[in-house]
């Protein structure tokens, strides 16, 4: 397999590790939004969150935990985004979750095309329980 992430848990590539146990590894972005950025990862291979044991995703979810608390003590960040993508917009074909801190003055925007968005009655509407 040529999945960065899994060269990255077998020490084939370096990386900066900040926490590890069992299942998973979280390790610094080298391509971070802001200070701090950081990526966990499912050390057995997963593509998607259609593939994920869902005591794995409870386990991630605690770790996203900590690992803020570790980031609001030593860089002092006000706030943090979490990010998971499937599908479009998943470069990485290997489940991870993004831990981006988030700081007052971060200047990090959520931009979209407003133009393209439906009113909510419709959306509403096609997504609704039957």
């Amino acid at each position: 397999m040529d999945c960065i992430f899994c060269k990255i848990i077998k020490g084939e590539i370096p990386s900066y590790t900040i926490y590890e146990d069992d299942l998973i590894t979280v390790f610094l972005d080298i391509n971070p939004s802001t200070n701090g950025d950081c990526l966990i990862v499912t050390k057995e291979h997963y593509e998607n969150f259609l593939d994920i044991p869902e005591d794995l995703i409870n386990h991630i979810h605690k770790i996203s935990i900590k690992i803020y608390s570790i980031l609001k003590e030593k860089l002092n960040i006000d706030g943090i985004t979490l990010i998971q993508n499937n599908f479009y917009g998943q470069d990485i074909k290997h489940y991870h979750v993004h831990l981006t801190p988030r700081y007052k003055n971060d200047k990090l925007t959520h931009s979209y095309n407003k133009e393209d968005l439906l009113e909510l009655k419709k959306i509403f509407e096609k997504i609704k329980s039957a």
